[in-house]
């Protein structure tokens, strides 16, 4: 197989699917990669792996600029001879199926990951966008050759009930998957001591206000007033090419008032997550957190919104706590108790560890997609 892959950033390329990339080409198989450009494409290069920077503005709404991205897209792969093409994320899924469906590929597969800021957001422009979506959708993702792959149930539920795409040609995958042999449960001579002195907290994520670090922020202020000795952390970049990046000022501004420590984006999850007590993500909507699996493979006790794709992380009182969406005092709340409680924070860590090795490890999602596939090629592979 020649498989085509579109993202609308190299980090994604490289942060959430590189071992789908690997094992793709262990197997045998062409693999080639696209996206607008940055830093990431370099390291993917470096990795052997054909990447190609793609014309694409993920902030523009110009249908010439959005008509000349899918006419490069046709004929690279007409170029190319593509077998599969595999789009991530709506804007790039639809492009990429659309293109391969002019150029006639064998095989379309659209991983939707997450209901993006379309169906996310309250602003004006998210809404008036929707319909036009939808209908994108339901020309480009559905059909015969194509599968469409999405990440939790509620995301499943949204496009059946919507008529999007049939169901029989939907794949339930959770998630991008995490090794779990690279993410180590944290040692506990923290836990058992319930003086503790550096209690870390954190939220790893894109700096995007729908992961909820607003709220965060302000359950943080409410806990350092009653007089906890927490530390509170965030982990990750404004992304400027999504409407609902936090801007950086805000974030120098929690750092230098001593509520929050901004770190940035970390290349190293697995000695970060080390270092942490809890891990907390607020979120509004996901499609399946990576975060959450990476915390819950280092053995972390969680703490996150009853929102699609975080409940599919956690059970309430099991792998950690889950409070409504955009509810401050609850999630500080949340917070207190795992602070408060040794016996539970190691409970939930425990079970948090075991659910991640059991549904998450990436190895059950790399073999989920190539079955994808197959499952399209099957009458070519005979």
């Amino acid at each position: 197989m020649r498989i085509l892959f579109f993202a609308n950033t190299d980090w994604y390329l490289y942060n959430f699917r590189l071992s789908l990339f690997k094992a793709l080409r262990d197997s045998g198989h062409d693999v080639l990669l696209i996206s607008p450009p940055g830093p990431y494409g370099k390291k993917l290069q470096e990795l052997g792996f054909d990447w190609i920077p793609a014309p694409m503005d993920r902030r523009s709404l110009n249908p010439l600029k959005e008509l000349a991205l899918v006419w490069w897209l046709i004929r690279l792969m007409r170029s190319r001879s593509v077998t599969v093409v595999h789009g991530f994320t709506i804007k790039c899924a639809l492009y990429a199926a659309i293109s391969a469906r002019l150029t006639r590929v064998p095989a379309r597969v659209s991983a939707v990951t997450g209901m993006g800021y379309v169906y996310t957001s309250r602003d004006g422009k998210a809404k008036l966008l929707q319909p036009l979506v939808s209908m994108l959708m339901k020309l480009a993702l559905g059909g015969k050759n194509s599968r469409l792959i999405l990440q939790n149930q509620d995301d499943f539920d949204f496009f059946e009930k919507n008529h999007l795409v049939d169901a029989d040609q939907i794949r339930l995958i959770r998630g991008s998957g995490v090794d779990c042999s690279a993410y180590a449960p944290k040692s506990h001579h923290h836990a058992d001591n319930a003086e503790l002195k550096n209690f870390t907290v954190l939220l790893a994520a894109r700096m995007l206000w729908d992961k909820g670090i607003k709220e965060y922020v302000a359950a943080a202020r409410i806990l350092l007033a009653e007089g906890r000795d927490i530390q509170f952390m965030l982990a990750g970049d404004p992304d400027l090419g999504n409407p609902a990046s936090v801007p950086e000022e805000c974030l120098r501004r929690w750092d230098h008032e001593k509520i929050i420590r901004w770190i940035g984006h970390s290349d190293n999850m697995p000695s970060l997550l080390r270092d942490v007590d809890i891990f907390v993500l607020p979120s509004y909507r996901e499609g399946l957190p990576k975060g959450l699996i990476e915390a819950g493979a280092c053995g972390l006790p969680l703490v996150t919104t009853d929102a699609p794709g975080c409940r599919e992380v956690v059970t309430n009182g099991v792998e950690g706590l889950i409070v409504p969406v955009e509810s401050v005092g609850l999630l500080a709340e949340a917070i207190a108790r795992l602070h408060d409680d040794v016996p539970m924070r190691k409970q939930c860590g425990i079970a948090a560890r075991a659910k991640v090795l059991k549904e998450f490890d990436e190895r059950i999602v790399i073999s989920r997609t190539m079955a994808v596939y197959e499952e399209l090629l099957k009458d070519r592979m005979l």
